[in-house]
Parts: structure tokens; sequence; C-alpha cells
């Protein structure tokens, strides 16, 4: 009979909805995940679901590993098992195996399954979840979901198991854990481990990657900048990003000069009341306001005006259309590429230059590099909201455009990453966008 890690044992015998495994290579995850559905199918009239995000041919799924166990614990002449098919010919257990990309209809028409084995999930989007989920619904069931972490971003990372709660038993499991490991397996990850220390952590010990090298702005720049000692002097403002549609959430951020030191969001509600709220904090801080003036925002504009007009003091409220045209123009940004050449939007060009200051501050931490204050940024870390905002300002990838001008990816497309629009990131970014009138509606003047 096939040997379990013992290790697991805890983890397979405990009764949740959801199992999650995760882990780096040689932690053996696949191969004890398919001994226990092989018991599991000989002992018990059950229906597998084994998905997978792409799959071209059978090899590419689980079946060699099921068929394997199946052989090495000597039960080959209890299952029918065919060029794509494995059932059991006494329990009447079955496997199907399809890959989530193409098949997701298929996978959603799925009824009776009494255990979803995902394999190779670090690539599952919220989206794809949000059709698995609910198929499978038979009473007792059982979702298997193992995946190699990625980066700290990836839906099965930052927002799943927040999702399912008590419902999910979560285990991290190593290849030091696994004493089926060959000495030349073992070997291979400890000579990575004396060669790139920090790649070894994310291959072999299933650590996320702090940085994704697509991303505008790094973790590691970003954790640089939290507590970063600046002393704050200059103007203050507020980024407002304005709730848009669906479960999008209202967010500020407070910043005085450099100094990022405060922050709130609350959900969506009427746009009146919170642009009357917004003008309140202003107000008390003594500080202007950038917002988000296109779609829902421009009931904010509207409200800003008027009580401007019915207010003792008026409060500089400046609207900041995302899409409009960069902030000067011809002016050079870098390798002698002029700002209008390099930038899709004035989006790209906030999001960008504020990915500099990131950069500049985590060289000033990291390797004593001298810039000027307004070079820098320094987030306060008792910043509430501060887990949320660093997930968002590194979520987003840059991408280009027709010209090949660098552009920030969209929320649509992040969404399909499994990944919500960044709103308390995009209220940071306002308060940092480049002086100019691209992409401003001045409603007061200066």
């Amino acid at each position: 009979m096939y040997q379990l890690n013992e290790n697991l044992r805890d983890f397979w015998r405990t009764r949740k909805p959801y199992k999650l495994l995760k882990g780096g290579r040689f932690s053996g995850k696949t191969q004890d995940a398919g001994g226990m559905a092989a018991f599991l199918a000989r002992n018990y009239s059950l229906k597998f679901l084994c998905i997978r995000q792409f799959q071209n041919r059978i090899a590419d799924s689980v079946y060699t590993v099921i068929k394997e166990k199946i052989e090495a614990a000597g039960w080959t002449d209890e299952f029918d098992i065919g060029k794509s098919t494995i059932r059991h010919k006494g329990t009447g257990s079955e496997f199907l195996f399809y890959g989530i990309a193409r098949n997701i209809t298929d996978i959603k028409g799925t009824e009776g399954v009494d255990i979803c084995w995902i394999e190779e999930g670090e690539g599952l989007t919220e989206e794809q979840w949000m059709v698995i989920d609910p198929t499978i619904r038979k009473e007792g069931a059982e979702t298997w979901l193992l995946w190699n972490p990625q980066h700290h971003t990836d839906f099965v990372q930052s927002k799943l198991p927040r999702l399912l709660g008590d419902d999910a038993i979560i285990r991290h499991i190593n290849y030091e854990e696994n004493r089926f490991l060959s000495e030349s397996a073992r070997a291979k990850a400890e000579r990575l481990k004396s060669v790139d220390y920090e790649m070894w952590r994310h291959i072999y010990l299933g650590e996320p990657l702090n940085d994704d090298d697509q991303v505008i702005i790094k973790l590691s720049w970003v954790m640089a900048a939290i507590g970063f000692d600046l002393e704050p002097s200059g103007k203050r403002v507020i980024g407002y990003d304005v709730a848009d549609e669906g479960d999008d959430d209202n967010a500020i951020v407070k910043a005085h000069g450099s100094r990022v030191y405060g922050c709130d969001a609350w959900n969506k509600g009427d746009v009146i009341e919170s642009a009357r709220k917004v003008y309140a904090v202003a107000q008390s801080e003594g500080a202007e306001i950038v917002f988000d003036s296109i779609g829902v925002g421009a009931g904010s504009k509207a409200e800003f005006r008027q009580l401007a007009q019915n207010e003792y003091r008026t409060i500089v409220a400046t609207g900041f259309n995302a899409g409009g045209s960069v902030s000067r123009p011809d002016s050079v940004y870098k390798e002698g590429k002029t700002n209008k050449d390099h930038f899709s939007n004035i989006k790209a060009q906030a999001w960008f230059t504020l990915a500099d200051r990131f950069y500049n501050t985590y060289r000033a931490a990291v390797y004593g590099d001298e810039f000027s204050v307004d070079e820098l940024i320094s987030i306060d870390p008792d910043l509430p909201h501060l887990e949320e905002l660093k997930f968002e300002l590194t979520a987003p990838r840059r991408e280009y455009d027709g010209n090949m001008r660098v552009k920030v990816e969209s929320k649509k497309d992040m969404k399909k990453r499994g990944i919500k629009s960044p709103n308390i990131a995009d209220a940071l970014v306002m308060c940092f966008v480049p002086d100019s009138t691209g992409g401003f509606t001045n409603l007061f003047g200066r």
C-alpha cells in the first residue's frame, strides 16, 4: 500500500470543505494528494474532478500521478485505467480531468462531484473560482487546492484564505518534511541555497516573491519607505479616489509634503455625502484636495464647487482625469525620452513618478544614496489600512500602448487576475501627481 507522508495525516483527516496545501518544489504535495485520492477511490464511491489551469493532453494532468500510486500500492487489477480515464471496478469511483482555461463551461456543468482537486492553483483567478466553487455543491464534498506560491498578490495567496475563513484548513509543507525525497533531489535544493538564498526560499520553501518584475512599484521599495525618517514640510494634500461601480470603496490618503500620514476608506455610499466628508477633513487639516473627476467623480466636482460657494473658507479642490495628457510633455524624463514619448497618459506618469520616489527611498535606506526630500517618500508605520495599501501599490503591472509608451494595467485586466480596484493606492498617487494643466480641472485656482 502507498505510504502517505505522516506529516500530512492530520491535514487529510481533518473534515473541512476546503483543503489548501501549498509549499515549494520537492515537497511531495501532488504525490501525497495522488495517494490519498487512490486510497479514497478504492474504499468509497466518489467522483473526482481533477483540474488545472492548462491541460493540452492527459499527460499534463494528475492522471499519471494517480496511476502511479495505484500501481505502487498493487491495486492495478482493481481499477479500469484507460488512456484518459480511471475508474474503480468495485466502488465505481471515477476521475475526470479538465483544463480550467479552455473548459470552464464543461467544469461548470459537472454534477455530483465529491472531491475537486485543483492542481497548480497559483494561476487561479477570482473569476474562475467563482465558477468552480458553486459547482462543488454536493453534501460533504471537498475541494483540494495545491499550489507553489508565486507572488504575494496572487488570488490564492492574498484573498482566497480570507474568503474561506474557518471552512478551510491550510498547510504549508516543504521538501524538508518529505521523507520520500531522494538524496539527489535534496542535494539540488541545498546547492541552490548556497548560490542564491532568496531564490532557494522561493522555489524550495514556497515563499512568495517579494518583487514581481512586471509591477510598477516593488514591495521591497514600499517596505523601505514605511517608517523612513523624513521631516514633513510643504503643503498638505488629500488624495480622494471616488467609489465606482460594484464593490468599490471610497478612499482618501493624506500627505504632508513627502510624508504620508493618514488614510481612510469606507463603503460606497452617497456621492454627495462622501464629498462633504472629504471637504470637512480638508478643512480640518488645512489641506488641498485632488480627486478623481471622471465617471462618478463628476458628482463630487459639483458638490465641491457648491461647498466652496457656501463656506467661509474655500478649499482648493483639483479634479484629476487619469486619461488626460501628460504633464510637461516636452520635458525629458529618462534616457533622452520626453514625457509625451514615454508615458501613455497622466495616470501612467503619476504612477511611474511615484515609483521613482519609492525606488529612491529604497536606495537611500539600503545603500545610503542621497536625494532631495521631494524625491523621496515616507509612510507612517501606524497608517490605517497599511496592509491593503502595500498590496494595492504593488499590484498594478506595467503595460504598453500601440506606440510603446508605458501605461498602467487596466482595472479590467487586474480583475482578470483576481485583484480589485486599487482605491487606496490611487488616492495616494493623487497626492503626488505632477503639477500641470495636463489631466487637471482647477475648480477655484491656486
